[in-house]
């Protein structure tokens, strides 16, 4: 089902509130999720930017254009689709600016449960908005771009971030203002043995892999794989003193891991969007089974009610709870 922000950014276009672009006319689609529909006679050139490893497979899939982060000048048009995280959609925006030619329309959507009602406010007092239009249980607003001052002023309010230990993140990443609970809680259980080579799943902007870097002395690899494209960059300059250190931006649940490992740590996501689903968790679970040597050990932290206990028992030889916290429970399991 097509996400309803989605709907909403093409509406203007769809009830007139907004031309059609010409045809030969380069659009540029920040935040582009798989499944949208273009408006009839929407025919120019699409450039999608999307850094969500499984959205971005999606929307190749489909044969669009797309890359993890913005590319080239010069853009007749920017879309953009604002999401949850408020510094994430500002940042999206002063891209929008900065690439678009001057005078370039700007339309931006987002659903009302996301903030998009305060965004429209935000950037109307600093530039003014040519209009807004409600569908779709979200806003669409829309303006030209008149000068780089207002992308100056949401990147000088978006500055990345170094949080606890000197690791660098930006808005929009998992826990980017702060080292999150459960990785610390997995962090600090993890045995004092651990060598050879080893992954972290789900690694985010680096932390547990720094941590594990720091703590194996017996260490001779370490792998890191994350989803999404941005926190991975922020994994490069975050994570050191690994003899060898790679760094793969893979979608677990749907590509292979081709390496094999003695240890796998890992921090999983559990929703999709504002639903829990348990079922991603588990997925990577039996992700890691199969990226484990025989006899190679999980560690893994989730939230406490995750019944995650059902898929070790079938995917490992022998599993076991090593910690918990009030919210939190640490599991290790042997492959």
């Amino acid at each position: 089902m097509v996400a309803e922000p989605l709907k909403t950014l093409f509406y203007p276009f769809e009830a007139e509130a907004l031309p059609l672009p010409r045809k030969d006319a380069r659009v540029l689609f920040l935040g582009a999720e798989p499944g949208f529909r273009l408006p009839a006679g929407f025919d120019a050139a699409l450039h999608l930017v999307q850094g969500f490893r499984p959205h971005f497979r999606a929307l190749q899939a489909s044969g669009h254009n797309v890359t993890a982060r913005a590319e080239g000048q010069g853009y007749d048009m920017a879309l953009v689709l604002a999401g949850r995280h408020r510094g994430q959609n500002e940042l999206r925006i002063a891209e929008a600016i900065e690439r678009v030619v001057p005078g370039g329309l700007i339309a931006v959507a987002g659903g009302r449960d996301d903030g998009i009602d305060s965004l429209r406010k935000r950037i109307n007092a600093l530039t003014p908005l040519e209009g807004h239009l409600p569908k779709h249980h979200g806003v669409a607003f829309w303006f030209q771009r008149a000068g780089t001052e207002t992308a100056a002023t949401l990147r000088a309010g978006n500055p990345d971030l170094v949080v606890e230990g000197g690791f660098k993140t930006a808005p929009g990443m998992f826990s980017f203002d702060r080292v999150d609970a459960g990785s610390k809680l997995l962090a600090a259980s993890l045995p004092g043995d651990l060598r050879g080579s080893i992954a972290d799943f789900c690694a985010g902007w680096g932390y547990l892999a720094a941590e594990v870097a720091r703590r194996s002395h017996g260490l001779t690899a370490l792998d890191l794989y994350e989803a999404d494209f941005e926190a991975l960059e922020a994994a490069r300059l975050n994570v050191h003193g690994a003899p060898e250190l790679r760094f793969f931006w893979t979608d677990l649940l749907t590509e292979a891991v081709e390496r094999r490992y003695d240890a796998i740590v890992m921090n999983p996501p559990f929703h999709s969007g504002r639903a829990a689903e348990p079922g991603i968790g588990a997925g990577m679970i039996r992700a890691a089974a199969k990226a484990l040597k025989p006899g190679g050990r999980l560690f893994m932290v989730a939230n406490r009610h995750l019944p995650y206990e059902q898929v070790l028992s079938a995917t490992f030889s022998s599993h076991a709870e090593i910690a918990r916290d009030g919210m939190f429970k640490v599991l290790s399991a042997r492959r």
